[in-house]
C-alpha cells in the first residue's frame, strides 16, 4: 500500500470472541482499518459513531440478526456489505441477499479470502471513464458516478452501480449470469449466480418505473440480462 493511499475502514460485527479477534487480526494485517462489535445493536450504534468503508457482517448473531442490521442499514445508507453465513443453504443466501447485501462468504473463513471479497466490493466504487449514457428517463454519469431517473439521484450501493455501469457498456447485448459475475463481483464460480439475480431484482426496484414489468434491465432466458432503451 503506498504512503499517499488511504486505509479502508471496516466495521466487523461478528458475535464469536475467536473469529472475531482473528479476522480482526488478519484484516489489520491485510492493510485495513477494523472497528468491530458483537451484537447488532453495537454494530448499529458504531455505525452512527463512525463512518467504515464497508461492513462485514455476520447472520447469527444475538438480538436482532444480521438479515435485520442488513435491512436497517439499507433504509438508510448504502455502504457495501458482505455478509458471513455458517451454512451455503440457498434460502440463508437468497435472503441475505435480499436483505441488501452486496457479496457473501461462508464460514469457516480464510482472512486472505475475505480480504480479497473485501478489496473487490471496494473497487467497485472507483471511477472509470467521463462518458455519460441516458436510458430514457434514467442518465449514469460515469465521472460523477451518479445515476439519475427523471432528474433525481438514485442511492445505489457499489455493487449495483457496477452492475449498471457493465449492463450500460453493451446496451441491447445480453450478458451471461458468469460474464457479469465475473465483471461484477470478480468470482468464477457460476453456483454464486443468484448474486447477480438478487443484484438485479434491487436494482429494478430503483430504476424502473414498474420492476415487475421491466422494460429497461430484460431478463435474457436461458442467458442473463441485458439493458434496453425504452421506446
Amino acid at each position: 500500500m503506498g504512503q499517499n493511499e488511504r486505509v479502508p475502514t471496516l466495521l466487523l460485527i461478528e458475535d464469536d470472541d475467536a473469529i472475531r479477534t482473528a479476522l480482526e487480526l488478519s484484516l489489520t494485517r491485510q492493510g485495513h482499518r477494523v472497528a468491530t462489535a458483537a451484537t447488532g445493536e453495537d454494530g448499529l450504534k458504531l455505525l452512527r459513531e463512525q463512518r467504515p468503508d464497508l461492513i462485514v457482517l455476520d447472520v447469527m448473531l444475538p438480538g436482532i440478526d444480521g438479515f435485520e442490521v442488513c435491512r436497517r442499514i439499507r433504509r438508510t445508507d448504502q455502504l457495501p456489505i458482505i455478509l458471513l453465513t455458517a451454512r451455503s443453504d440457498d434460502i440463508d443466501v437468497v435472503v441475505g441477499l435480499e436483505s441488501g447485501a452486496d457479496d457473501y462468504v461462508v464460514k469457516p473463513i480464510q482472512g486472505r479470502v475475505l480480504d480479497a471479497r473485501i478489496r473487490a466490493v471496494l473497487r467497485r466504487g472507483d471511477r472509470e471513464s467521463t462518458d455519460a449514457a441516458s436510458f430514457g428517463s434514467l442518465v449514469i454519469d460515469r465521472a460523477a458516478m451518479t445515476v439519475t431517473k427523471n432528474g433525481e439521484d438514485l442511492q445505489l450501493t457499489p455493487t449495483e452501480l457496477r452492475l449498471l455501469l457493465e449492463l450500460s457498456r453493451r446496451p441491447g447485448q445480453a450478458l451471461s449470469r458468469q460474464q457479469l459475475l465475473r465483471l461484477v463481483w470478480e468470482h468464477d464460480y457460476l453456483g454464486d449466480s443468484r448474486l447477480v439475480d438478487a443484484c438485479v431484482q434491487r436494482l429494478r426496484a430503483k430504476v424502473e418505473d414498474v420492476p415487475s414489468s421491466p422494460t429497461l434491465i430484460r431478463t435474457v432466458r436461458g442467458v442473463g440480462y441485458r439493458l434496453d432503451t425504452p421506446q
